[in-house]
């Protein structure tokens, strides 16, 4: 029977429990992650979140603000389309396919022109006069970075990615998958950013309306590429999300939310990268069935700190591969 109240353990009028932590990668001067989480997933406050990775290489000597300027427009932007999909008073929302349209074409090339025009403001106010004189292109790729960002409303959950990262859901009958992945996988460090000529046409989209407050995903989860390259596999990744499902279902978000840092640390001590990592867990959303059993705490692990070991989860083919590894990160060490 599907759940009609509010979700138990959170204040009224809030529908999502939410999650977010970023560490510094261990070779790194200088964290050049940021990430946001804004709103209640109502129609008045729709839950917003996004990450961004700045390349912060000395090319893009700058990504650590770009990161920054990322994520601020795209709140300001995932606002607007919050208020598009659900207006207030007696005017009329645009139809499902109006706002598909808007989500896929429209948005990212706002946000890619707001961002562009962010960047260029902030050289023009710090440079000096000793900096050479940079073209408009070689002034936008010190800003470099990827985004990866999500809005949730009673009506509908879109989100947008460009570059590299992850957005990973749980759907609510524990389905795992990571729907703006690329059809192929960059090579290297190589990635798509903000900072490549006509960016927008590289943004990825996904649309799903939500016909059912019991039928919205359980788990959202925006992650850089920090976290996902920690795992030898992407396998080892899947079951990761899993687990942490698993373990806000069994042990609440208060409980997990002291432990990912620790995660995260060992997560960016495998990869060298900035790890950060945001989600939102709607339990009013969790189906009847009991939960798994919890793993064993991370601080019991022979290996130190562990991310939990899911239980539940498929991926297309990678459903098919053997059993997981027994090192939490899928690495033999």
């Amino acid at each position: 029977m599907a759940p009609t109240g509010p979700p138990t353990g959170l204040p009224t009028g809030q529908l999502w429990d939410t999650l977010r932590e970023s560490v510094q990668g261990v070779n790194k001067t200088r964290n050049q992650d940021y990430c946001e989480v804004a709103g209640l997933g109502t129609a008045e406050e729709p839950l917003i979140m996004a990450v961004a990775d700045g390349h912060g290489s000395a090319v893009h000597a700058r990504s650590h603000l770009g990161s920054r300027f990322a994520v601020d427009l795209f709140i300001e932007e995932a606002r607007r389309f919050g208020a598009l999909a659900q207006p207030r008073g007696e005017e009329r929302p645009p139809s499902l396919a109006w706002l598909m349209h808007y989500a896929e074409h429209a948005f990212p090339r706002q946000l890619v022109s707001a961002w562009r025009e962010k960047v260029l403001g902030n050289w023009d106010r710090t440079s000096s006069h000793h900096e050479p004189g940079l073209s408009e292109e070689r002034k936008v790729l010190l800003y470099g970075s990827t985004l990866v960002g999500a809005v949730l409303t009673p009506r509908v959950f879109a989100a947008w990615q460009l570059g590299d990262g992850e957005l990973t859901v749980v759907d609510d009958t524990g389905r795992v998958t990571v729907p703006l992945a690329p059809a192929e996988a960059d090579l290297g460090d190589e990635t798509e950013s903000l900072c490549t000529p006509e960016a927008w046409l590289r943004v990825r989209t996904h649309w799903a309306p939500v016909t059912a407050p019991w039928r919205a995903p359980r788990l959202v989860a925006l992650s850089t590429d920090g976290l996902s390259k920690s795992f030898a596999s992407d396998r080892g990744f899947l079951q990761f999300m899993a687990g942490l499902d698993d373990r806000l279902s069994a042990d609440g978000a208060d409980t997990v939310r002291a432990v990912i840092p620790g995660w995260l640390a060992k997560a960016s001590q495998h990869s060298g990268d900035d790890t950060t990592l945001v989600a939102a867990w709607h339990p009013g959303a969790r189906p009847t069935t009991a939960p798994a059993p919890a793993p064993a705490p991370a601080e019991e692990s022979a290996d130190g700190p562990a991310p939990p070991a899911g239980t539940t989860w498929t991926a297309g083919a990678a459903a098919t591969d053997p059993a997981p590894p027994t090192d939490p990160y899928g690495r033999d060490e």
